[in-house]
């Protein structure tokens, strides 16, 4: 079974890092996919999030890294021929967030979502944290 694990993964952080390895371990093929998010305006080119995704994916040999940078998640999904995307949660607030979103995929396409808890000692970190931190703007 093919899994999409999509994210802007701006940067990729060890959350995003940890998340792949264990999807990587479930799933027969994973596709880690840079997307484009509306909300966000990008910190990193896409292709420097491609090379750093290619250099966390190095030893799984079953995982590929692509982009969508223009269309819907389940636009992907259709001309990949992937039937589930993998989310990884950090907490209540990425669950709300996450199911209108995994509810619309699944009624416009049949595309399931499988949601993988985020290890307890990740699970503060975000992207919008590392960039924060390396730009010396926390307090």
């Amino acid at each position: 079974m093919r899994a999409l694990f999509p994210g802007s993964f701006d940067p990729v952080t060890q959350g995003h890092q940890d998340v792949l390895r264990r999807v990587a371990r479930l799933f027969d093929e994973v596709v880690v996919c840079v997307m484009a998010n509306p909300n966000k305006t990008g910190r990193f080119p896409v292709e420097e999030r491609l090379e750093r995704l290619r250099t966390a994916a190095a030893d799984l040999s079953n995982v590929t890294v692509d982009s969508h940078t223009g269309g819907l998640l389940v636009d992907y999904c259709r001309r990949a021929g992937i039937d589930v995307v993998v989310r990884g949660v950090r907490g209540v607030r990425d669950l709300e967030y996450e199911m209108p979103m995994a509810r619309m995929n699944h009624e416009l396409a049949g595309v399931e979502t499988f949601f993988i808890a985020a290890d307890p000692t990740l699970a503060h970190i975000s992207s919008t944290l590392v960039t924060t931190m390396r730009h010396g703007e926390g307090s």
